[in-house]
């Protein structure tokens, strides 16, 4: 029998456990993209159990089990966290109320959470985190009918967790072609070893965090050496013009005008406004010219010379501010409020600015908790919270927080992406209740097109093409594309491929590692080869990881 002091330490032990190893476990992420923080979202979910369970001083294994689920499941990061917190919660139901478990208590309550973690996802495929969890307590479940000694049957658990974890290349071709096994499954091996080694050993596996050089994106300014000329320009020059009915004139003639005396020209209109962004060294003659289409609705100069001077200072001290906001209970006095996750102080100003009352730091490589999502929407003054995740690996957690919150009604649209979440926002219609909007919401996201360029954090093949750590690589629609020399040669050819006969809208957003001038730059070339026919917008997102995210509507 386990009492509840033994079940305490063993799953300390199984989350010190994780900890040693998760960095091999992200190692074994497939994808080369910078996001293999699978071990990192274990280890994370696990350890807030470990935290909880510190000052417990009882012997009662069903509280021990219920504390570990609640710590889990308010922890959790991530979809391998998220199922990892599931998992936990079905053992915890297992055994709730129980002074004492023998191996067959053992197997049934894993039994409940490998049912509820299959349920949680919307399509469970085998050869990941759920095939090793189910195996395992199969083999328990029939090894408990011979033998209920409880070390016996966690002995098989983990034996046939590893055996599991073994066959998922078989099951993924994916996971053969890069020679590893699933992450997830190893990350679950990594906690249940954790677990035996104390209930066979009496020793909890001490806490040694491993630590790895997390990789950066630094590498902007060689890559991108060929932009290292002076601006040519001083003056970015915007301004809208409130367009003069009487006055017949044609905005392509102003478009003309302005491409003989700068560059990065964009001209939009519609019959009501013409909307004029250009970079020249006389912002006053453009405003001279635009004068003769209407009058002056709104004016912008900015000198790029004293930005760029300042650039490198600024984002220092961006950094150095990027600390987790602490979000402050609200009562939910109004009809609808928006809780977003983002990463980057324009990101987070971006979705500010679409409405959202609260913006949760995170994104790739950097996942949010349940918690921190729970906070956020508890944060927000309204009635019907709707939630936009923005990110595929952060969607479990944000659906966590559903049953969580009681005196408000929560909502999840299930963006995967940045620009899935603004499209999202800005097609929200209040006169429909919530549910109707997050069908609404979610089916114009899907029309969005989602480009990205990054670097590759480690040595890959994937679909036939080899890639090495550093290189340069572009992802359309989550699917890798291209490699490159520089991210602005990724970046145009990403939007050739991207861009159709009905395409209207490209937003480039650039992140915190991509100098100003690159970013006009971009957006020049974009603004040459589409701008005739599609409205191109520039926006400084200051995100993490990606160099550009570029949205095609």
């Amino acid at each position: 029998m386990i009492n509840g002091e033994q079940l305490k330490q063993a799953i300390i032990s199984g989350a010190h456990n994780i900890s040693t190893q998760k960095n091999h476990i992200n190692d074994l992420n497939i994808f080369p993209v910078p996001d293999g923080d699978t071990g990192t979202n274990m280890s994370m979910t696990v350890m807030a159990a470990a935290a909880a369970l510190e000052d417990y001083d009882g012997t009662n294994v069903g509280e021990v089990a219920e504390l570990a689920a609640k710590a889990m499941l308010r922890g959790a990061r991530g979809n391998s966290g998220v199922i990892t917190s599931i998992l936990f919660r079905g053992f915890g139901q297992g055994l709730k109320g129980m002074e004492e478990v023998n191996g067959k208590n053992i197997a049934a309550a894993l039994g409940i959470g490998v049912d509820a973690a299959y349920k949680a996802v919307t399509k469970p495929a085998e050869g990941t985190i759920l095939t090793v969890a189910r195996m395992a307590y199969e083999a328990g479940a029939e090894a408990s009918k011979h033998n209920s000694d409880a070390l016996f049957v966690w002995q098989t658990i983990v034996n046939k967790a590893n055996d599991a974890l073994a066959i998922t290349p078989e099951l993924l071709p994916v996971l053969k072609r890069a020679g590893v096994v699933d992450a997830g499954g190893k990350g679950l091996c990594s906690i249940f070893e954790g677990m035996l080694t104390f209930l066979r050993d009496g020793e909890v596996v001490p806490y040694e965090e491993e630590t790895a050089a997390a990789p950066t994106i630094d590498t902007f300014e060689s890559a991108a050496a060929e932009f290292d000329d002076d601006i040519e320009f001083t003056y970015c020059t915007e301004f809208i013009v409130g367009r003069d009915p009487e006055i017949e004139t044609d905005p392509e003639e102003l478009r003309d005008y302005l491409k003989n005396i700068g560059d990065c020209v964009v001209v939009v209109n519609d019959d009501e406004i013409i909307k004029v962004h250009v970079h020249t060294e006389t912002p006053g003659v453009a405003l001279t010219k635009g004068l003769e289409f209407g009058q002056l609705l709104t004016v912008k100069v900015e000198n790029m010379k004293e930005q760029h001077k300042n650039a490198k200072k600024s984002k220092k001290k961006s950094k150095k501010k990027a600390a987790k906001e602490k979000f402050e209970f609200a009562e939910p006095t109004e009809e609808f409020g928006f809780v977003a996750v983002a990463a980057g102080e324009g990101m987070k100003n971006l979705f500010k600015e679409l409405g959202c009352y609260n913006v949760v730091s995170g994104g790739q490589s950097m996942n949010p908790s349940t918690d921190d999502i729970y906070e956020a929407v508890l944060a927000t003054p309204a009635k019907n919270v709707i939630v936009l995740p923005n990110n595929k690996n952060i969607i479990l957690a944000a659906e966590q927080t559903v049953p969580m919150v009681t005196d408000r009604n929560v909502v999840i649209v299930p963006t995967r992406t940045i620009p899935q979440g603004m499209t999202a926002l800005l097609n929200f219609d209040p006169e429909i209740s919530a549910e109707s909007n997050a069908q609404l919401m979610l089916e114009s996201a899907r029309h969005v097109g989602t480009g990205l360029v990054t670097f590759a954090a480690r040595n890959s093949e994937f679909d036939g093409k080899k890639i090495k750590e550093g290189d340069i690589i572009a992802l359309e629609n989550g699917k890798l594309t291209m490699t490159e020399k520089s991210p602005v040669k990724a970046l145009v050819k990403l939007a050739k491929n991207m861009v159709k006969k009905d395409t209207s809208f490209l937003t480039l957003i650039y992140g915190e590692d991509v100098e100003e001038e690159d970013a006009n730059k971009a957006f020049e070339e974009l603004q040459d080869k589409f701008g005739s026919r599609i409205d191109v917008s520039l926006v400084q997102g200051d995100q993490p990881v990606y160099y550009f995210i570029l949205s095609v509507e």
